[in-house]
C-alpha cells in the first residue's frame, strides 16, 4: 500500500509563502521530504536565488538556520508535525544565542488522519514549541498563507525571535491508504 494525498482546492498557498519568503529574503530554504510542502520545494528548488538542502533529521535544520544567519542570509525549516519531537534539543540553541529562526509546519494527527501513529507528535507540537520559547502561529486557511508568512518572517528575522507555523492538516488535505500497482 502507499499513502497518497488529496490537497484541498481553493487558493495556492504555497505560492504565497513562497512569495513571502522572497519578499523577506530568504536565501536558504532546509527540509526533510514531505508531500504536504511539495510545492513549496519545488518553487525554491526551481529559483536559483535560494540554496536548497535536503536533511537527514529536523534538527539539522536548526543548525543550518544559525548558521546562515552567522553568515549573513536567512534560512527557513520546513518539516512535518514528527519531526518536531526530533529538533527540541537543538531548539536551545535559539534562546541560548537569540538566534532568528522560521520554520512551517505541515501538520498530521489531525483531521481526516488515517495513522495512528501520527495523533501524539501532532498534539504535542504546539506544547513542545511553547516550552522551547517557540512562537507558534496556526495557519487553517489559505488565503491567510501569504500575510501570514510574512508576518512570521518579519517577526522572526526583524526582532530575533523563534517562530512556527504550523500548517492546518485540513489545508494539506486527509492522507489515505490506496493499493499500490
Amino acid at each position: 500500500m502507499a499513502a497518497s494525498d488529496t490537497p484541498t482546492t481553493g487558493p495556492d498557498w504555497p505560492l504565497a509563502i513562497y512569495e513571502a519568503l522572497k519578499a523577506a529574503d530568504v536565501r536558504q530554504l532546509c527540509y526533510v521530504p514531505d508531500a504536504g510542502h511539495s510545492r513549496l520545494i519545488r518553487l525554491a528548488h526551481d529559483d536559483p536565488a535560494i540554496a536548497t538542502t535536503v536533511l537527514t533529521t529536523e534538527e539539522e535544520g536548526v543548525a543550518l538556520s544559525a548558521g546562515a544567519w552567522l553568515g549573513g542570509q536567512r534560512a527557513v525549516l520546513l518539516m512535518q508535525s514528527s519531526g518536531v519531537g526530533n529538533c527540541v534539543n537543538m531548539l536551545s540553541l535559539l534562546s541560548s544565542c537569540r538566534f532568528p529562526f522560521l520554520t512551517f509546519v505541515t501538520m498530521r494527527g489531525e483531521w481526516a488522519e488515517f495513522n495512528p501513529w501520527q495523533v501524539a507528535m501532532g498534539k504535542a507540537t504546539p506544547a513542545a514549541f511553547d516550552i522551547m520559547g517557540v512562537t507558534v502561529f496556526r495557519l487553517e486557511r489559505p488565503d491567510d498563507a501569504g500575510e501570514m508568512a510574512a508576518a512570521a518572517a518579519r517577526l522572526a528575522f526583524d526582532s530575533d525571535q523563534a517562530i512556527a507555523v504550523l500548517i492546518s492538516q485540513r489545508m494539506i488535505g486527509a492522507k489515505k491508504w490506496t493499493e499500490g500497482k
